[in-house]
């Protein structure tokens, strides 16, 4: 997680820039020894010599990926969101907010005490909270009073390290947990992630920083979209959200420091029952590039390509995994680069598509499909329950 000696809310909507990084991160809620006054605020997780361990990881920060490892310690990545996976030993994973991990630890180390630690991975020019957290994997009878070693984290801004652990994810794809990638798609998606810059008469320097999708930044109704949709109350929201950018451009090219206006609209895209949907995720360079991890509300997706530049509909498809991609429900884009996911529009309803960081969630930087019913009751979208309390 992470934590901040102000009210956080208090912070953003003072819309300063660079906005505000946390002052430490946790674990368990707890910081770690590493911050002043904190070493009474350690977490420690006492293990017995011989024994295997699972530990479930969830990244909670509001705005930071993370690096994680543990002093002397393999881990072993079984699960990633729920979903499991193809088993691979690694030093270090990397976590984007959203995202959950399960790894598998054997205390086959000598008996003694080892940091647990994180800090963040940034490969673009954005500030981060860059310090460390930590807590303990303690061997039992160990006394207290030995010092933790502490695990070799990858700098904050290595890339290579970051694509390699991603790039080995893999689905189980076995007879019993079949790895379903639709191979035939119905709908083919082309969503720009962007940031931005609106006027804005009350704000620092006269401009109000934003963030959009295809250049639309999303604007939250005041009536529940779902509510909109099921009772079909009109004027809530759109559903002309378009299939692919307005302007194309060299997205990830030299840094586009004019023009940075986006336009403001609660718009949707409509997504037919059961239909299958590929969604190409293309970060830009409209003030900087940033890695930005994408969660899908009411899905799981399959991740069944990515890579750094501008995506290359004739050549970057040959290259899709579409045997054995991993399957998960938030996925990081890489700086200056994109992911393409798929996924089967069988869950009707209205689902939001949302950057994970704070922030960028808050400045506009999100959409949601409007997947309409099937043709049996068994394929629609269910009646609100009596004593769903009003908005």
């Amino acid at each position: 997680g992470e934590w901040w000696n102000s009210d956080v809310e208090t912070l953003v909507n003072q819309a300063k820039l660079p906005p505000p990084t946390s002052d430490s991160h946790t674990i368990n809620g707890k910081p770690g020894p590493l911050f002043p006054c904190s070493s009474k605020h350690t977490f420690t997780m006492e293990v017995e010599a011989g024994k295997t361990y699972l530990l479930r990881i969830i990244n909670a920060a509001l705005n930071d990926e993370l690096f994680f490892a543990i002093a002397g310690h393999n881990m072993t990545v079984v699960e990633i969101d729920a979903v499991y996976t193809k088993p691979f030993t690694t030093r270090v994973i990397l976590i984007a907010p959203g995202q959950t991990t399960n790894v598998l630890i054997k205390a086959d180390q000598p008996r003694s005490r080892y940091f647990m630690a994180a800090r963040p991975f940034m490969d673009a020019p954005v500030p981060v909270d860059n310090k460390t957290v930590t807590a303990i994997l303690h061997y039992k009878g160990i006394p207290n009073t030995v010092l933790p070693s502490m695990p070799k984290l990858p700098a904050p801004n290595n890339t290579n390290v970051a694509l390699r652990y991603n790039n080995r994810l893999r689905s189980l794809n076995s007879p019993q947990f079949p790895a379903k990638v639709p191979l035939k798609v119905d709908r083919h998606l082309f969503y720009t992630v962007g940031l931005g810059a609106n006027p804005c008469s009350s704000c620092q320097n006269g401009t109000q920083l934003t963030a959009s999708l295809n250049n639309i930044t999303f604007v939250m109704p005041k009536v529940g979209l779902l509510q909109a949709h099921y009772f079909h109350i009109k004027g809530v929201f759109k559903t002309d959200f378009p299939d692919r950018p307005p302007v194309p451009f060299n997205y990830t090219g030299v840094p586009l420091t004019a023009n940075l206006g986006t336009s403001l609209g609660t718009r949707l895209s409509k997504v037919a029952f059961n239909s299958t949907i590929e969604l190409v995720l293309q970060d830009t360079n409209l003030l900087t590039v940033e890695s930005h991890p994408f969660h899908l509300h009411g899905f799981n997706f399959f991740v069944v390509g990515s890579g750094v530049g501008n995506f290359d509909p004739s050549k970057d498809p040959a290259k899709f995994n579409l045997v054995d991609p991993p399957e998960r429900n938030t996925i990081g884009v890489p700086t200056g680069g994109w992911t393409a996911i798929r996924f089967r529009a069988d869950n009707p309803g209205v689902w939001f598509m949302h950057c994970h960081l704070e922030l960028h969630t808050m400045w506009g930087l999100k959409m949601a499909f409007v997947v309409e019913n099937g043709k049996s009751p068994e394929e629609s979208i269910i009646p609100p329950p009596k004593d769903l309390p009003p908005c």
